[in-house]
């Protein structure tokens, strides 16, 4: 029997824009994992009513119905009494949870209000779903041919309690196994990479292709579903080989999770050292690198260098440059990226320089011309960019920092630095 499961999150704070739903990515990567269909999410609020008539969609269209929130101990808090009623189940306490409820609160030295004890009111004859990391237990039953899995919203509660608890149960609904790989690209716009695939993708079934467009880079995802992960690869990597092999060095890496990541397993293959020198980007670049866990390794650290002072006096640019072609240019990039490598000490240098907005600067360049060099031991190169002036400034230092380490990942990977 084929299955069909709809993600309902229950929170007025989702509505409003005030946290993401992470819960719903969580749900759904380990139900694709399980070889089950989500076909829909569903975001309610806190209102009893709302709730009710998106319970009553859900029952008509899925037969699997998974809820995220709405099980802790305030007044708001009312997803399992709308499910009750929805499937005719009493709530009923139950003694066990609520033991769990005061242990968890004497385990963390908090004071217990009553109102706690809510939340081990749970549907009659349901499985209970213990919560080990937090107060809320889940629950699972299945009534009028739907079954229905409700687990507690914090992200910190829901990952593992749809892990630990929720996969056991859902194995026995298991349809195969939904594979999938995801290749990284930068330089191509998501358009021209559609454009480029579009016949192909209009033709595929088993594995499937599909674009999404991420900040200043694309991604191609390549899905297949079979009985096993072997049958699900077998399917999975000609496809995988075939793009790699269209869209060449713009294809920076598969199931990797950022340019800056790839930058730092290069660097740590060839044994070699990174730093920075930043002007637009403020500081973007050196925060990327070491936010992936082992730069220390090869990263030394970077300079900003947001004013011509610090550029002539700490990564020793020559004046007459600043004078004849000002802070954004070809000239003065790889004068800071060679500056950078000289104070640093490391084996290679990037820089960035450029106007991010919401003005053009001094001597007339526009919003969103720029320029990134590279410094190595073997030589210097720089790009410069035309980023057009409608992206935010935001968006303009994030894409410039993306040029930076494509430079590098370049480098490192013994590419040209342009493609043909």
């Amino acid at each position: 029997m084929s299955h069909t499961v709809e993600i309902l999150s229950v929170g007025t704070e989702l509505l409003l824009g005030n946290i993401a739903n992470l819960d719903a990515q969580i749900l759904s990567q380990g139900l694709s994992a399980l070889g089950l269909n989500v076909y829909w999410h569903t975001v309610v609020g806190d209102n009893p009513q709302r709730a009710k008539e998106a319970v009553s969609l859900a029952k008509a269209r899925a037969d699997i119905i998974i809820t995220t929130g709405g099980l802790g101990p305030t007044c708001d808090d009312l997803t399992k009494n709308v499910l009750a009623e929805a499937f005719g189940k009493k709530l009923v306490y139950d003694e066990g949870s609520a033991q769990r409820i005061k242990s968890y609160f004497q385990r963390t030295g908090r004071t217990m209000t009553e109102n706690n004890l809510q939340q081990a009111m749970l549907p009659e004859g349901c499985t209970i779903l213990e919560n080990d990391w937090g107060t809320a237990p889940g629950c699972a039953f299945e009534a009028e041919g739907v079954h229905v899995i409700m687990l507690p919203g914090p992200p910190s509660e829901c990952r593992p309690m749809f892990q630990y608890r929720a996969v056991p149960y859902l194995q026995q609904f298991s349809e195969g196994v939904i594979a999938s790989h995801t290749l990284k690209l930068f330089g191509i716009g998501e358009s021209q990479m559609e454009a480029q695939l579009r016949e192909q993708m209009n033709t595929m079934q088993n594995p499937t292709l599909a674009p999404y467009a991420k900040e200043g880079e694309c991604e191609l995802r390549v899905t297949a579903k079979a009985a096993t992960q072997e049958e699900a690869q077998a399917l999975l990597l000609p496809t995988v080989e075939q793009v790699k092999a269209l869209f060449g060095p713009l294809v920076y890496g598969v199931d990797v999770p950022s340019l800056e990541y790839v930058v730092l397993e290069g660097l740590k293959a060839r044994r070699l050292t990174l730093g920075c020198a930043e002007s637009c980007t403020g500081g973007l670049i050196a925060k990327r690198i070491t936010d992936v866990p082992g730069a220390s390794q090869v990263f030394k650290g970077g300079i900003v260098s947001y004013t011509n002072a610090v550029k002539a006096n700490v990564l020793h640019v020559p004046e007459e440059l600043l004078k004849q072609f000002g802070a954004v240019s070809a000239q003065v990039a790889l004068a800071m990226a060679r500056g950078a490598r000289t104070a640093l000490g490391c084996d290679l240098a990037v820089s960035s320089t450029g106007v991010a907005g919401p003005d053009k600067d001094d001597r007339g360049n526009d919003v969103g011309t720029a320029f990134v060099a590279i410094a190595t031991p073997e030589g210097e190169y720089v790009r410069a960019l035309h980023l057009g002036t409608r992206p935010m400034r935001e968006r303009l230092r994030t894409q410039i920092a993306h040029h930076a380490f494509d430079l590098a990942r370049r480098y490192l990977s013994g590419l040209s630095y342009e493609d043909a």
